[in-house]
């Protein structure tokens, strides 16, 4: 509760005051600290200036955060109090957290990156799916149950696609989601329904055994696998 109480302080005065002392940013600043810094292993806070002003985009949100000097602000958002810094063993650029209490360490949490930097999640959304995957399997050697490669959250994206009749953009998700979790019968499952939407029998059949195989018990698998040798057996 103290932190919490020292950094509402923080924010209020500055809130107040604020108006009558305002921040002066040289273009050297400016140029020095914009950019992007990557906030966690798929997401960025991009930091810009307009009408010389500080804002960072985070979570899909413009913040204005409240600014103490050229290189400390506080985000409310985030409940941090930030400033930007070069590591002093590598001398590379960083958003780091600033502790409440002085001689505490700081912590160079948030690494500058290149402003053609995309996430894993970026790549997806623009649709780029081989960087998407090389970019989610990075994230799954370094920590296997990493929320951002959850298999469900793969699937709705995959079903709004064939919802939306997108199919090769609902296949390639799907298939992201089979490199993720190629022991889940559920995967091949979705595969096979968007081969099938499709209208690819052949490669629908091949993903439903697939994921036969893996759960005997998946009745919509089961039952396809049957009709499909059932029908091409009759010919």
């Amino acid at each position: 509760m103290k932190v919490s109480l020292s950094y509402l302080s923080v924010f209020i005065v500055f809130l107040v005051t604020s108006c009558s002392n305002s921040i002066n940013y040289t273009d050297s600043i400016k140029t020095e600290t914009s950019g992007r810094y990557l906030y966690n292993l798929d997401a960025v806070i991009d930091v810009f200036y307009k009408d010389d002003n500080l804002f960072l985009t985070w979570r899909g949100a413009e913040i204005k955060p409240v600014a103490l000097d050229e290189y400390t602000f506080f985000v409310p958002d985030m409940y941090q109090k930030l400033r930007f810094l070069k590591h002093p063993d590598t001398n590379k650029s960083y958003l780091a957290i600033i502790p409440e209490n002085e001689g505490d360490t700081i912590s160079y949490a948030y690494i500058k990156v290149s402003d053609t930097f995309n996430t894993p999640s970026m790549y997806l959304n623009h649709k780029n799916y081989e960087a998407a995957l090389q970019g989610f399997m990075a994230i799954k050697m370094t920590d296997s149950t990493s929320q951002f490669i959850n298999e469900r959250e793969f699937n709705s994206i995959g079903y709004k696609f064939l919802r939306d009749k997108a199919y090769d953009d609902a296949i390639a998700v799907f298939k992201i989601n089979t490199a993720l979790h190629p022991d889940s019968d559920n995967v091949y499952d979705s595969l096979a329904d968007g081969y099938l939407t499709q209208g690819d029998s052949v490669l629908a059949f091949n993903n439903y055994k697939k994921a036969l195989q893996l759960n005997p018990s998946n009745r919509r698998a089961k039952e396809f696998v049957s009709i499909y040798k059932e029908t091409n057996a009759s010919h």
